[in-house]
């Protein structure tokens, strides 16, 4: 087997070890590996190409760290409705008492708080934010 068909082939491993990880690091290492299998096929030596390889692995791993794909996405998880289930649920408050409440919410009593520049009135709210057993609601 010739380098290049040697250099593919480790390539595609690389690529489905990839699709069991669910990160691009991989894939930017099959990357570096693809390009030294490019230039397997120009001609140069082993040294040449395993140099291709890792420069150009180690580049497409550090753009894929400074692009918007390489940071995990960071939310508060009380604010996060695919985190929290009670993030965009609705709440019956009877009364205020500055600013804050006591409510019945999924079979328990809840302290529920106003969220900044909502009105204090009895009324129908949402919940915005969970903070420990405390509902900010608005």
């Amino acid at each position: 087997m010739s380098d290049w068909m040697s250099w593919f082939l480790v390539a595609g491993v690389v690529v489905i070890l990839e699709l069991f990880t669910g990160t691009f690091y991989l894939l930017m290492i099959a990357i570096g590996i693809a390009a030294g299998a490019l230039v397997a096929l120009a001609g140069p030596g082993m040294p040449v190409q395993t140099l291709v390889a890792a420069a150009v692995g180690v580049l497409a791993t550090l753009l894929l760290r400074r692009s918007k794909y390489g940071k995990p996405a960071t939310s508060e998880a009380g604010r996060d409705a695919n985190v929290n289930m009670d993030v965009g649920q609705r709440i019956d408050v009877a009364h205020w008492v500055d600013g804050e409440a006591r409510v019945m919410y999924r079979g328990a009593q809840w302290d529920v708080q106003l969220a900044p520049g909502a009105n204090p009135e009895a009324g129908n709210y949402i919940i915005q934010e969970v903070r420990g057993s405390r509902l900010i609601v608005g």
